[in-house]
């Protein structure tokens, strides 16, 4: 997806220019500058071809899934907060304090390097599988400044989260709060020659930054996949940094 490979001066620059500039009253926040993490385990380079064999194969999922383990216990001691033993079973937690967010991921994906991407995690078997997250700098301080659920959703899934020869729909656009911060979810496909992706996406700002998590699957897997990744976004969540 066109999403795990923008680059963070495009993503700001596609994003911050395509909603519809509404007056506010309210303050500007500091900026912050974001940064890509080079996780320790192996680098991934972003494709954008259809998933592999649908077939699961437990051996190699099982090996895949151990090496895990113990990085996962480095993530669990840092956590403070209760967030860690809500986790539900099946998914792993990651927490980022520098930034000030959290949610799960399914258990067995691995985390991999992808340039402009705050963090991502992925199924190596079926590539389609995946949650991104990308954080970039704002003067707002909150997302219903850039306009309502379906508006921002549609600008993103057009000019963001898909490249502009795929076929896009939005399917869904939806609004929820969390500790008095809302966050905005759009569920939307994304069409290419060979394949069609069934994406979530939610976003939110806190901390002067405009945070965004996208996660999904190949649409043949959507059934099978869609409570796990609803899980994801579900559980993705901001606290000051």
């Amino acid at each position: 997806m066109a999403s795990l490979q923008n680059s963070p001066s495009l993503h700001r620059t596609l994003l911050l220019n395509s909603f519809p500039q509404r007056h506010s009253h309210v303050h500007a926040s500091p900026t912050f500058s974001c940064c890509t993490r080079r996780p320790s385990s192996f680098l991934v380079q972003a494709s954008s071809t259809a998933a592999s064999s649908s077939e699961d194969k437990p051996g190699r999922r099982q090996m895949l899934a151990v090496g895990l383990v113990f990085p996962s216990v480095s993530l669990l001691s840092q956590n403070s907060v209760s967030f860690a033993a809500e986790t539900k079973k099946g998914f792993l937690p990651v927490l980022d304090k520098k930034d000030g967010y959290t949610f799960v991921y399914p258990f067995g994906w691995q985390e991999v390097a992808i340039e402009g991407q705050d963090k991502v995690f992925k199924d190596v078997i079926e590539p389609l599988e995946s949650a991104s997250v990308t954080v970039i700098p704002t003067s707002k301080e909150d997302i219903r400044e850039f306009g309502s659920p379906q508006e921002i959703g549609e600008t993103l899934i057009k000019k963001v989260l898909a490249p502009p020869s795929q076929k896009t729909k939005l399917i869904e656009a939806t609004e929820r709060e969390v500790d008095g911060k809302a966050y905005y979810t759009i569920e939307f496909v994304a069409k290419a020659p060979n394949y069609t992706r069934h994406a979530l996406s939610t976003i939110t700002i806190g901390n002067g930054k405009f945070y965004t998590l996208t996660t999904g699957a190949n649409e043949r897997r959507w059934e099978k996949m869609k409570d796990k990744l609803h899980t994801v976004v579900e559980s993705f969540t901001v606290f000051n940094a």
